[in-house]
């Protein structure tokens, strides 16, 4: 756990400040959680900022992508998208089936109004960021909380 190297692209505040307030509020709590997800995490020393589909996007060398967005179409929820080919989302539903809310194979679905679970979050955060290195084991090295 040493110093992270942030690298930012601006392009991303500009997304941030099209969402409306109480989803930037709510998407920037996720944001920290990468942040400080990847602070907490030994082998990581730089995560990227950038955009993905015009997503703010995170990665970092031995991770998968983890994106996040709020959509017009479903104006009561925001979410966490992770690669649909990768075993992140299934993982995540065999671990933590009565935490999360999710869609199909891509994303967590957080509602406007819900409570986020932050310390099974982080697990799932820390797998999608590491997820190279832990892809071959049989819960991405997440330790069931239960």
């Amino acid at each position: 756990m040493g110093n992270l190297q942030i690298t930012t692209n601006p392009e991303v505040k500009m997304v941030f400040d099209r969402y409306p307030d109480w989803a930037r509020e709510k998407l920037l709590v996720l944001r920290e959680l990468i942040v400080e997800t990847a602070k907490e995490t030994e082998d990581i020393s730089s995560l990227e900022e950038t955009l993905k589909w015009g997503e703010p996007s995170y990665l970092t060398k031995n991770g998968s992508t983890i994106r996040m967005d709020w959509k017009s179409k479903t104006p009561n929820q925001y979410a966490l998208y992770f690669k649909c080919t990768s075993r992140l989302v299934e993982t995540f539903k065999a671990t933590f089936q009565n935490v999360f809310e999710f869609e199909g194979k891509r994303a967590l679905v957080f509602q406007k109004d819900d409570e986020i679970a932050v310390e099974e979050l982080k697990h799932c955060i820390r797998a999608a960021l590491t997820y190279h290195k832990v892809k071959h084991l049989p819960t991405l090295g997440i330790q069931n909380p239960s």
